[in-house]
């Protein structure tokens, strides 16, 4: 279980499996890498967050003409996504597209393997009752849902919902489209298309892939009010980082000062790799300033082993 940003179920396969869960993907992906649209970036090659931030940036330009032409933009999220994915609609789709009976065979074991009879629990029995009904596979039917923590669940997410990104640019027809997962992004000039455009998707969702749109989770609104999408605040202008991204390093900060005496060598290679790692987050940001203040107010002791490499704090080295 995590709590953090909100609670979840997290079935992590063992080591060995997880093994196997890459040999599914790495076939699997020479079939659909070629059927997806550029415009999904969760778990492919050369894609991520930071390719997502830069072709919404360049959206964003092209359909306000560099902020000469108001513009729109709507955000929706699919309720209870991976617990809601339907196991033999998820089956289905492979059969069309994969004839190895091996590896029919080995997709249907993973598919249809439910974790929730064979697991081992690594937290409090009590943190489960955080968890809505809605949202635990322990909660739903044994046709459905996919467990949050695989490989593989996180492929089958962008095979299902393939079909939605296929019907959303080639039959509505939508020019600046993004996915990443289940969140959404659709941009236009005109609000009301906006308006029918989520209309439509709600009403696939439903008929096809038995979802549905999450009825409070559905911004409609001007780009310059600024886009929440994969951690950043992107504007037409410039590029902010989510709160919450600096309050989790500034926690993590905190923790780690207060047991700087007990680290040795390795744990320090570790946390210079976690401390780079939002760094490098906010490099594709507008956060010179907060990088500099996070330095001078919340490193602490850390200053005593790590130090900047360049003036604009762009990452650290140990000392």
């Amino acid at each position: 279980m995590v709590v953090k940003p909100k609670p979840r179920e997290i079935f992590a396969a063992d080591f060995r499996d997880r093994i196997v869960h890459h040999i599914l993907v790495n076939y699997l992906e020479q079939i659909w890498e070629p059927k997806f649209i550029d415009q999904s970036y969760s778990c492919r090659k050369e894609k991520g967050a930071h390719k997502a931030i830069k072709d919404l940036k360049r959206y964003i330009k092209k359909i306000n003409w560099n902020n000469r032409q108001p513009a729109h933009y709507l955000q929706v999220d699919i309720r209870s996504f991976f617990v809601g994915i339907k196991k033999h609609i998820l089956f289905e789709m492979i059969k069309k597209q994969v004839k190895n009976p091996e590896i029919l065979w080995l997709a249907e074991t993973i598919i249809f393997h439910n974790p929730t009879r064979n697991y081992y629990r690594k937290c409090q029995a009590s943190l489960f009752d955080l968890i809505p009904d809605h949202k635990s596979l322990f909660k739903v039917s044994p046709d459905q849902g996919l467990p949050i923590g695989n490989l593989t669940s996180q492929f089958f997410a962008n095979v299902y919902l393939n079909e939605l990104d296929q019907f959303v640019k080639h039959k509505l027809k939508v020019k600046y489209y993004l996915r990443y997962v289940d969140d959404l992004v659709l941009l236009s000039q005109d609000r009301e298309r906006l308006k029918f455009w989520r209309d439509e998707i709600d009403r696939f969702l439903r008929d096809k892939l038995k979802l549905k749109l999450h009825p409070q989770k559905q911004i409609l609104q001007t780009m310059d009010k600024g886009i929440n999408f994969v951690g950043f605040i992107v504007k037409p202008d410039y590029i902010l980082m989510r709160r919450r991204i600096v309050k989790n390093l500034k926690e993590k900060l905190r923790k780690l000062n207060q047991n700087l005496t007990e680290f040795a060598g390795q744990e320090i290679k570790q946390i210079l790799s976690t401390v780079n790692s939002y760094y490098g987050q906010f490099r594709q940001a507008k956060t010179f300033g907060l990088r500099q203040k996070l330095w001078q107010k919340n490193f602490g002791k850390l200053q005593e082993v790590l130090e900047p490499v360049d003036k604009n704090f762009s990452y650290f080295k140990i000392k």
